[in-house]
C-alpha cells in the first residue's frame, strides 16, 4: 500500500477547501451552475493530477507533450490568461454601469434642484 506524501495531502487538503468554497459560492448564488461545474472539474483535474502523477505524463503524450510538468503549466498559463480576460471584460463592464448610474444620478439631483427652484 502507497502512502501520500506530505505535499500530496496539502494539495488535497487545499482541493477540498477549493471544491468547498465553489459549493458555498454557488448555494448562496453568487456564482452559476455552469462556472460551479467549471471550478469543480478543475479541482476533480487536480485531484488526478495529485493523487497520481503519471495521469499528468499520459495526459501529455495524448496531446504531444513531453513532460506531464509541461502540459500542466501550458493549460495554467491559458487558463490564467482566459481568467484575467473575463476578470477584464467584468471591470470593464462594471466601469459602464458606474457610469452610466453616476449620470443618472446626476440628471435625476438636478432635474430635483430645477422643480424646487420653480416651485418657489
Amino acid at each position: 500500500m502507497s502512502f501520500l506524501l506530505p505535499i500530496q495531502l496539502i494539495f488535497l487538503t487545499f482541493l477540498l477547501f477549493a471544491g468547498s468554497r465553489a459549493f458555498l459560492r454557488l448555494k448562496e448564488g453568487n456564482i452559476t451552475l455552469g462556472a460551479f461545474l467549471f471550478w469543480v472539474g478543475l479541482w476533480i483535474l487536480a485531484t488526478f493530477s495529485v493523487l497520481d502523477p503519471e495521469f499528468t505524463s499520459f495526459m501529455a503524450k495524448k496531446i504531444g507533450i513531453g513532460r506531464g510538468t509541461d502540459v500542466v503549466i501550458y493549460i495554467s498559463i491559458a487558463l490564467l490568461f482566459y481568467l484575467i480576460f473575463r476578470t477584464n471584460v467584468m471591470m470593464e463592464n462594471l466601469k459602464h454601469e458606474i457610469t452610466k448610474l453616476t449620470t443618472e444620478i446626476a440628471l435625476l439631483k438636478n432635474l430635483k434642484g430645477k422643480k424646487k427652484k420653480y416651485n418657489r
